[in-house]
């Protein structure tokens, strides 16, 4: 080993430090990262080669009395004399640069050096390389890493082949290792990344974590499958079928992302913020002035109420419809009433109070099946007959639609219940194909379509947080080919796409019936929507209301005070025993559904029955020819008796009535 350099050197380890301190479990954790990042950011250039000097290298040579004087510890064991290295067979040694010389490019790589600068040089045949392909040469240029027991050695031909620590394919220089069998090769750029990170640096403040990201090596399936087969949260796709690829995560956040994903380099990653992504809007505000943004801030508002409500006015044509069909009683058989009913001057027999589920009061619009939270409200004046309630702004929707795109050729007419063709009201909506028992449009010409009011009224094109900055676009697909980014499901086939990523899409049922917030008796907090795992939550997560575990990679509920959480679907419980677990992500199959009402026909049951949701207690439906494949009733609608044990699926009940 040779220097020239007339001071003595010390030998320097960039991981010492960070060893120890791994080794000493109760030094905090964060202190390590800092502890990491600063020796990962160490860089100096060797003084013999030229080439930088980093925290993969580990080792290093540094003068004791100049500070900017330093060598590779490869570098500084490079033998005086080289064998056998030119094509005729001669001896290099190890020189500084003559005069004979000048200024100089290698032989090997072509790089430009000065006069006096380190080679290997043949005194015969006047061949010469640098420093820095002399250790490729010798495969002496090495670093240690984390990956493999072995240091890796730099190939000393540049290759165009696949790095298998990202899968892309690269032209440069590779690692591998020269020790063992360890058949992979890395890229110099994959080589180099830091262990640690943070992605608001890497990426331009376009995305940003509280904590810094590790580099990881794999991530194995089941890892991936215990943690609910997570997405990057910069680009939002998987990482099935990347394995064995390396990537950046935060484990006390469950925040993962792509090696490619996570730098804003334009070589050799594909970098995410030269795509179209979600960092810049795809549209103009001036040229979008009443698009409608969602998710509703919360479940009593809706697309009506944003249309219909009294601070929105009237159109012509709910003008010229009002009246007509009031008068006409479509809405009601009884006369309506507009009360306040938190005035002193209200009074009934039976008191109404508003929509509470901190108090489990549920007062639910028979029009829209919303919660009735405020005032003023159409009541049923013939008290004693029945409950019948109204949002004002249901009063106020058109009694036709002409020309719906969801179907243009006949008129479709406003019905306060579905016709009798539909059993007990109760029908599916052709677009979002939830049941319901509200107000709908149907054509009565062709009895071929019946919709819900809040989809008689979709837009053509909404925003939504879950993918914010961009459009999404009404879109009827002819074939089941993505899934809904809300629920994870394929049907139904109209949904909400963004034009611009072309792998975004939302359910109609998703992007109306999901709001921002919500209230539970299980918090005293608001609790809101959340689409990813929460900041600093380590434990699994598990619904406060079925009690059930709750995958964090799809949409739920969040109370970041309480830290509880909540299956969106069980979002609209108001007692604890209705809980629905059967499909817990997405909507609540009976948001738009409400229970009560009494059915009475001694063909089915002597008594009469009550139409609610099954629960586990009300055990196996009663009927000799029910259809179901398990016959429970849990989950389901049904009629029960609240006098015996008698229950029926509603399916079931329809049948026995005819």
């Amino acid at each position: 080993m040779i220097f020239e350099h007339e001071h003595p050197f010390s030998l320097i380890d960039l991981w010492s430090e960070q060893l120890r301190r791994e080794e000493e479990s109760e030094e905090d954790e964060e202190e390590n990262d800092d502890v990491l990042i600063a020796n990962q950011d160490f860089q100096c250039l060797c003084s013999r080669c030229g080439e930088e000097i980093n925290w993969y290298h580990r080792y290093y040579y540094s003068c004791c009395h100049c500070s900017d004087y330093s060598v590779h510890k490869f570098c500084a064991e490079l033998p005086q004399r080289l064998e056998d290295v030119c094509e005729v067979g001669h001896a290099l040694d190890l020189t500084q640069s003559t005069f004979w010389m000048g200024n100089w490019n290698c032989k090997i790589c072509g790089r430009y050096h000065k006069s006096g600068d380190l080679c290997y040089c043949c005194d015969r045949c006047y061949f010469y390389f640098d420093v820095n392909c002399g250790t490729k040469v010798l495969q002496k240029n090495v670093i240690h890493h984390p990956i493999h027991k072995h240091p890796l050695s730099c190939i000393s031909k540049q290759l165009l082949a696949k790095c298998d620590a990202c899968g892309k394919e690269h032209k440069g220089n590779f690692y591998h290792c020269s020790i063992c069998l360890w058949s992979k090769m890395i890229h110099s750029d994959c080589a180099f990344l830091p262990q640690k990170l943070q992605i608001q640096d890497t990426t331009n403040d376009v995305f940003s974590h509280i904590h810094h990201l590790t580099l990881a090596y794999s991530f194995p399936i089941d890892d991936q499958s215990s943690k609910n087969w997570p997405r990057c949260r910069v680009c939002h796709n998987e990482f099935i079928g990347q394995s064995n690829f390396w990537m950046y995560k935060c484990e006390k956040c469950r925040y993962y992302t792509h090696l490619d994903c996570v730098t804003s380099r334009d070589e050799p990653f594909l970098s995410i913020l030269k795509s179209p992504g979600t960092s810049s809007k795809n549209y103009k505000d001036d040229e979008h002035l009443d698009l409608l943004h969602l998710p509703f801030p919360d479940p009593s508002y809706s697309i009506l109420k944003h249309l219909f409500s009294m601070e929105k006015g009237l159109s012509t044509l709910e003008v010229s419809n009002k009246n007509t069909y009031k008068a006409q009683g479509i809405i009601h058989q009884h006369p309506l009433i507009l009360e306040d009913i938190t005035n002193p001057t209200f009074s009934r027999i039976k008191p109404i109070s508003y929509h509470d589920p901190m108090k489990r009061i549920q007062l639910l619009c028979d029009g829209c099946v919303r919660p009735i939270t405020s005032g003023p409200i159409y009541v049923c004046d013939s008290e004693g007959q029945c409950n019948f309630v109204l949002h004002e702004w249901c009063s106020r929707l058109p009694a036709k639609l002409n020309g719906h795109f969801a179907h243009q050729q006949h008129t479709l007419i406003l019905h306060s219940k579905a016709p009798p063709r539909k059993f007990f009201g109760v029908f599916e909506c052709d677009i979002c194909k939830l049941h319901c028992n509200g107000f709908a449009y149907c054509c009565m010409d062709c009895n071929n379509c019946i919709i819900d009011i809040h989809c008689a009224f979709l837009p053509k094109e909404i925003t939504h947080t879950s993918h914010p900055n961009h459009l999404l676009s009404l879109v009827n697909h002819e074939s089941l080919h993505d899934t809904c980014r809300m629920c994870g499901y394929f049907y139904p086939n109209l949904s909400f796409d963004c034009r611009t990523c072309n792998d975004f899409r939302l359910h109609v049922k998703c992007a109306l019936f999901i709001p921002e917030t919500t209230r539970n008796k299980c918090d005293k907090h608001p609790m809101k929507l959340s689409y990813f795992p929460i900041e600093n939550h380590k434990s699994d997560y598990f619904c406060e209301v079925c009690e059930r575990e709750l995958n964090p990679e799809k949409p739920f509920y969040h109370c970041h005070e309480c830290m509880q959480s909540m299956h969106t679907a069980c979002a609209p419980s108001i007692l604890q025993y209705e809980t629905y677990d059967e499909y817990p992500t997405g909507v609540y199959e009976f948001v738009n559904v409400k229970f009560g009402g009494r059915y009475e026909n001694t063909k089915v049951h002597p008594h009469p029955l009550s139409f609610v949701q099954g629960i586990e207690d009300d055990g196996h439906c009663a009927s000799n020819d029910c259809h179901y494949y398990d016959n429970r009733l849990q989950f389901r609608m049904i009629f029960k008796c609240l006098n015996c044990k008698f229950a029926v699926h509603y399916d079931c009940c329809e049948r026995m009535s005819n």
